[in-house]
């Protein structure tokens, strides 16, 4: 019995296709796959030179830490952050983490998310690529998948090296806290991945801010420069005390929730506020993006 060209699944899609205007074969799904989005941005100079930078930060903390005032640390009788990072391998993470959270971070999660977009618009490769075609809702999501993935491992790089490095450095022993508390390894550890978890929320805000810039501007400088002026605004601004509780609803105000994680038992208020405020944060920055991208004349 000979099958109607109809009972070919892959035919029938075809045909469809075809009705609407697309050419015979073309899969929407099939376009701009994660994998290669991720290669194409893991073999840019940023991406290798970031990830550089990221394993080259704890060997130097490390080296910071061994040359300096050793004998100045013992002689203050105050625990400081000098003291408590050369304690372990994972006393040093925690240092680097509180060293780097501020501004160093937030400049790793901008220049991931704010380059994507616009450095393809201002070397006019947008075009071609809308033109393979790729859906723009595809092409934005995959790129803003790419980024976070870029950006979180970055970070997750940062810690390995510094668990690891600060361990052959100042041994594999438990934390100790700044307040003189112990936590052993396993629960260190636990608790370290919380926090690597927790940043990865918060510091969305600031990826999804140079994202929906990176929509709006040609100039990847412009969008990972803004977003990254605007968080150290926000920043300066919360040391403003006469502005109350108004200093709990800038994206920058609990940057430093997770050393909460130290606290036995943990306080969990500032973590949970922290993720719903970067969650809240992130979906109005990628939904601003979406909509700009949507409308945004990329042929001229």
């Amino acid at each position: 019995m000979t099958a109607r060209p109809t009972d070919d699944p892959a035919m029938f899609a075809d045909m469809a296709g075809a009705g609407t205007g697309a050419a015979a074969g073309y899969r929407p799904e099939r376009t701009l796959r994660l994998g290669v989005e991720l290669r194409r941005q893991f073999k840019r100079r940023r991406t290798i030179g970031v990830f550089v930078l990221m394993a080259a930060l704890p060997l130097i903390l490390i080296g910071a830490l061994q040359l300096g005032g050793t004998e100045e640390a013992e002689e203050n009788s105050r625990v400081n952050l000098v003291d408590v990072a050369s304690a372990s391998g994972l006393n040093l993470t925690l240092f680097t983490l509180f060293a780097t959270t501020g501004f160093f971070l937030v400049v790793v999660f901008a220049l991931f998310f704010g380059d994507t977009v616009a450095s393809e618009a201002s070397w006019g490769s947008l075009r071609y690529a809308l033109a393979t075609p790729v859906p723009r809702a595809r092409l934005l999501r995959q790129k803003w998948l790419a980024a976070f993935l870029l950006s979180v491992g970055a970070m997750v790089l940062l810690v390995a090296v510094s668990v690891v490095a600060g361990g052959i450095a100042f041994g594999f022993g438990d934390v100790q806290t700044p307040v003189g508390l112990a936590l052993d390894q396993g629960t260190a550890l636990v608790r370290l991945a919380g926090m690597v978890g927790y940043l990865a929320v918060h510091l969305l805000v600031v990826g999804a801010l140079a994202f929906w810039l990176s929509t709006v501007t040609d100039a990847p400088l412009a969008a990972v420069g803004g977003a990254v002026f605007t968080t150290v605004v926000f920043a300066v601004l919360e040391q403003v005390e006469q502005l109350g509780g108004v200093r709990d609803w800038f994206p920058t105000a609990f940057n430093y929730a997770w050393t909460d994680l130290l606290q036995t038992p943990v306080d969990s208020g500032d973590l949970f506020r922290g993720v719903v405020q970067g969650l809240v944060y992130s979906a109005v920055f990628t939904a601003l993006a979406v909509r700009h991208f949507a409308r945004k004349d990329v042929t001229s």
